[in-house]
């Protein structure tokens, strides 16, 4: 995948980040191009939702959650995480592979936080193009 431009997707908490703090590391993903996504909580998102995502051809989805236990809504980020692992487990089913979803808790320091979501982009970008990334409908 490293000469091609990967697309990625960041669904997160509009109560722990906002836009304007994503700008920085989605602009400069050197040959990545990143959708944001806000959500009034984490456990907003759901499977078919994340899966459209991928129909739609992200290489890599990314859904930054609260600190465990400091969700307000309670179980929010708890939610994120099981669903986020639904859909690992169907992207490796149908072919896709293991490794293109990824849960990040936010951290004291956004910095923290934002070296992770980068660090991902980079384990996406290293990984194989596979068929079905490249065959799906263009959104």
């Amino acid at each position: 995948m490293n000469n091609q431009v990967v697309k990625m997707y960041v669904f997160y908490c509009s109560n722990g980040l906002d836009k304007d703090q994503l700008a920085g590391v989605c602009s400069g993903a050197d040959g990545i191009n990143v959708k944001t996504i806000s959500l009034p909580c984490s456990g907003k998102i759901d499977v078919p939702y994340l899966m459209k995502a991928f129909e739609t051809g992200a290489d890599g989805a990314a859904i930054v959650t609260c600190k465990k236990n400091e969700c307000q809504n309670t179980e929010g980020n708890l939610r994120a995480h099981k669903r986020a692992e639904a859909v690992e487990s169907l992207l490796e089913e149908i072919g896709m592979g293991k490794g293109r979803m990824a849960v990040i808790e936010l951290k004291d320091d956004t910095k923290q936080t934002l070296g992770e979501i980068n660090n991902f982009f980079n384990k996406i970008k290293n990984l194989p193009k596979c068929n079905l990334c490249s065959n799906s409908v263009k959104g």
